[in-house]
């Protein structure tokens, strides 16, 4: 299904407090970031794939970046072939037929990079980061710094590949010795080594955390 991406206009309803707090607590489709590129590791795609199967297993709908290429079309073909639910969201300049995922379960066209993760974000109740580039640490980040300021309360983690993410992690710390980071918000960013250690990392936060 192929649409255009708009905010969705809410109601304001009064709620039973304990019940929808759970029910919010509750897993029910991950945002993952990944590369456009299948990378020079093997286990990058391997990874890739091992994602989007555990997902669809799991019951849980993906939201991604859209792209049949690279990372990004390995863990959205395995969600489906796996019976996985796949929303994809990609601005309108990528919408190229070799870079398009045209098969998915609903792709969601946006005007713009900033729309993109925003409409990402909305779709989601955590998120997580495989390997990538600049666009994967650009949406990353992104996440982490909204968790950081209070406008959302989802957990971000880390896919840590053979050690892919080693050198952010290190950074993260030294921002935090440097007083760029608080002490205790390096934790905003978690990292595991696998898809399924990840993902269980990703339920046992969002779990714990506020609605």
């Amino acid at each position: 299904m192929l649409r255009r991406g708009r905010p969705a206009l809410v109601k304001s309803v009064e709620v039973d407090e304990p019940r929808a707090r759970s029910a919010e607590n509750r897993l029910r489709s991950v945002c993952v970031f990944c590369g456009s590129a299948p990378g020079s590791d093997p286990r990058f795609l391997q990874a890739a794939r091992a994602t989007g199967a555990l997902l669809a297993r799991r019951g849980l709908a993906l939201v991604y970046g859209g792209g049949q290429v690279g990372m990004m079309g390995a863990l959205a073909d395995a969600a489906l072939e796996a019976g996985g639910r796949v929303t994809g969201v990609i601005p309108r300049h990528l919408m190229r037929p070799e870079v398009a995922h045209t098969r998915l379960t609903d792709l969601v066209v946006v005007e713009s990079m900033h729309e993109r993760k925003w409409q990402m974000a909305q779709r989601a109740d955590g998120f997580l980061a495989l390997p990538g580039g600049y666009g994967t640490l650009d949406e990353t980040f992104e996440m982490v710094t909204w968790l950081q300021l209070g406008l959302h309360s989802k957990p971000v983690v880390l896919v840590n590949v053979g050690g892919y993410f080693d050198s952010v992690l290190r950074w993260l710390g030294h921002a935090v010795q440097s007083g760029f980071v608080h002490s205790g918000q390096e934790r905003l960013l978690a990292a595991a080594d696998t898809p399924a250690a990840a993902l269980g990392l990703l339920e046992a936060q969002r779990r714990s955390q506020p609605a």
